[in-house]
């Protein structure tokens, strides 16, 4: 899936930049979005190394690398982080991430931090240019101890990390949930492992409900608009994952749940 238009109204876009192959870094397939706000790019989740050139030749479609005013990082693990130091020698553009994820970041090759910007544990409004905010939402613990995810008023589009994130097989394509029952055992194993527990996605959907959201867009697998949006978050709401699923040091209940 490559450069699809969740929203355009022409001043304002939201767009699905890649999503890189399954074969890509020998890891699993990830998306990578671009916000465009008439002259202004916020790139979320660049990616690791190995996808960089496929994401910069798609976000020059729409935007010169001197328009990037901001990157924002859902969480620290190389498949979002890897590239981070070949976009920083093309911007001077700030980079959002967590504030416990600070110390981390120059063990990828960083030289200066002096472009990050840590998010506090309660998120923050970021001002990227006049008429163009954006709401950083925390998202703590699912999966990363400082996950934040991105919340686009103007979209309606919550930008949600790995929460709702799928794995399909590698013969497997669509780009939209339409059918969240069909689209269920793509997912479930996932978050009941990865997710750590009940409290914490039973408190972000609580909060995530108060926006105003058309559609949820995970770092990896298809997009869900439409009832899949309602249908994800009660499921959510509801999933016993991580820590309640421990039995012993060691051990899940996770039954015929493959991760």
């Amino acid at each position: 899936m490559r450069n699809i238009k969740l929203f355009d109204s022409g001043e304002h876009k939201f767009i699905l930049l890649n999503e890189s192959e399954p074969g890509e870094e020998s890891g699993i397939r990830s998306n990578q979005y671009l916000i465009v706000h008439e002259d202004s790019g916020v790139l979320l989740d660049p990616g690791g190394f190995g996808v960089m050139p496929s994401v910069l030749t798609e976000l020059l479609r729409y935007i010169k690398t001197e328009q990037i005013c901001a990157i924002i990082l859902s969480h620290q693990d190389p498949d979002i982080v890897g590239g981070l130091s070949t976009w920083l020698e093309l911007t001077d553009a700030p980079v959002y991430v967590s504030n416990i994820w600070m110390r981390f970041l120059p063990h990828y090759g960083i030289a200066s931090m002096a472009q990050f910007v840590g998010v506090p544990d309660a998120g923050k409004q970021c001002t990227i240019a006049p008429g163009f905010q954006l709401q950083l939402v925390p998202a703590h613990f699912l999966h990363s101890e400082g996950q934040i995810n991105v919340y686009d008023p103007l979209a309606k589009i919550l930008f949600t990390g790995d929460i709702g994130a799928a794995m399909l097989p590698v013969d497997r394509e669509y780009e939209f949930v339409d059918d969240f029952a069909a689209h269920l055992p793509f997912i479930e194993g996932f978050h009941r492992r990865y997710m750590v527990c009940n409290k914490a996605a039973r408190l972000w959907v609580e909060a995530v409900s108060k926006l105003d959201i058309e559609i949820l867009a995970p770092q990896h697998g298809p997009i869900y608009r439409g009832q899949s949006v309602p249908d994800f978050l009660n499921w959510f709401k509801e999933l016993k994952c991580g820590v309640d699923l421990m039995t012993h040091s060691g051990h899940f209940a996770m039954g015929n749940w493959n991760e």
